[in-house]
């Protein structure tokens, strides 16, 4: 399944190189959501909030009063994520939060599970040179995805894995790196970075993962 992804940054819809560079920005709040209101699933991610440089908390309640969404972006509390859940979000994710100490928090992941339940929870992932990086992906741990998919699994129904690697670039993503991580788990998993053409989506598809895509849809790359 193909799951369009809508990123914001300073209260527009903006599509970033490496989570660094900006490529894309754009104010047609009301183009995109229609173009998307045919998706069972969204993803909405906070951009601001992830970096801890403010939030677009308005914004984001009127997209989830019109499209299907998981929304990610700077939830470190168990209070913000049942926010975003009343608020209309699907499911939240969760990622920077779920790490403290250069470890895995699996009291704060255990904490969300048995407040907001794991099947409307998805820990994010990120992935830079083969470990785990947060905070915007600026700070990279000594943990692999495949370790944190194994402690995290009892405490979320679904793992979002980016490959920061290939953010944005539209060169397609790492095939083994994936197929790793959907070995690691019997839960749901979706995959982004690098997701460019009907053949990626396709291939996802086959192994069990669903693809999110940005970069590649809003150059028209991608016809959605």
């Amino acid at each position: 399944m193909l799951i369009p992804s809508i990123d914001l940054q300073g209260g527009r819809i903006v599509q970033l190189v490496q989570g660094e560079t900006l490529a894309i920005a754009t104010d047609d709040f009301d183009g995109w959501t229609a173009r998307f209101a045919r998706f069972p699933k969204v993803q909405l991610i906070d951009l601001d909030a992830a970096k801890n440089a403010g939030d677009n908390s308005a914004v984001v309640t009127t997209i989830c009063a019109r499209l299907p969404c998981r929304v990610g972006g700077g939830i470190r509390t168990v209070e913000r994520a049942r926010a975003l859940l009343d608020g209309g979000a699907r499911k939240v994710i969760v990622g920077s939060s779920l790490f403290r100490g250069g470890q895995i928090d699996t009291a704060f992941a255990e904490t969300l599970a048995a407040a907001a339940t794991p099947d409307r929870l998805i820990a994010a992932v990120d992935a830079k040179s083969g470990h785990v990086v947060i905070d915007g992906w600026r700070t990279r741990l000594a943990i692999t995805p495949v370790e944190a998919i194994g402690q995290l699994e009892p405490f979320f129904g679904e793992f979002l894995f980016t490959n920061v690697d290939v953010e944005g670039l539209m060169r397609g993503f790492d095939r083994d790196a994936v197929l790793a991580v959907r070995a690691a788990t019997t839960r749901a998993v979706t995959a982004a970075g690098g997701v460019t053409t009907e053949e990626d989506v396709a291939w996802l598809d086959s192994i069990g993962v669903d693809a999110v895509a940005g970069m590649a849809i809003y150059t028209g790359r991608l016809k959605v």
